[in-house]
């Protein structure tokens, strides 16, 4: 049993590469650009507290995967998880309001609307065909593929995000959005 640890553990998630928390493992309380110097496969993963965001690529690339405190024994068994692991984000906890901007086009364009709750479908609470752009002024959120927070994901710290296409979600249409709260 080989364990590597990256720094000083405040709010570790810790990626086993085998089943049942077996074989070598990987622990860090931060972000992690490029895991694949330190495991050559994540089969089961275990969030000590706090919340995190894993990739399947490195630079925080590819699909997107949210972890909250708890236990994920086996990959397969864990909403279409794979074994590729190559980076993770810490999410920090936000503490007041949530805002967000959400675009019908690319740029800022189209329809806008300001959301500070959770909407389980965007198209039939706005009537909104699309969104390709959003601005978070308040919190973190995660929008999701289909209604009721399910499917692919995108996590969204403050910020702007012009043209969801140049980050790797060509095509794809986000039907639900709900903040992330200190709860994790």
């Amino acid at each position: 049993f080989i364990s590597i640890t990256c720094n000083t553990c405040i709010e570790p998630i810790i990626f086993y590469e085998d089943n049942n928390f077996q074989g070598r493992s990987y622990e860090t309380s931060s972000d992690c650009a490029d895991m694949s110097s330190h495991l050559s496969r994540c089969q089961s993963r275990r969030v000590e507290s706090g919340c995190f965001m894993v990739y399947d690529r490195p630079n925080y690339m590819g699909q997107q995967y949210f972890l909250r405190r708890g236990e994920y024994s086996d990959y397969q068994h864990w909403m279409g998880f794979d074994d590729s692991i190559r980076s993770c984000r810490m999410i920090l906890m936000h503490k007041g309001s949530y805002k967000i901007r959400i675009y019908e086009m690319e740029n800022f364009g189209g329809q806008m609307y300001e959301l500070m709750d959770d909407c389980e479908n965007i198209q039939d609470q706005y009537q909104m065909p699309d969104c390709q752009s959003c601005q978070v002024m308040d919190g973190h959120w995660l929008m999701y593929e289909q209604p009721l927070c399910r499917g692919r994901m995108i996590y969204l710290m403050p910020g702007e995000y012009s043209i969801f296409r140049e980050m790797g979600y060509d095509g794809m249409r986000f039907s639900s959005i709900r903040h992330i709260t200190d709860s994790c």
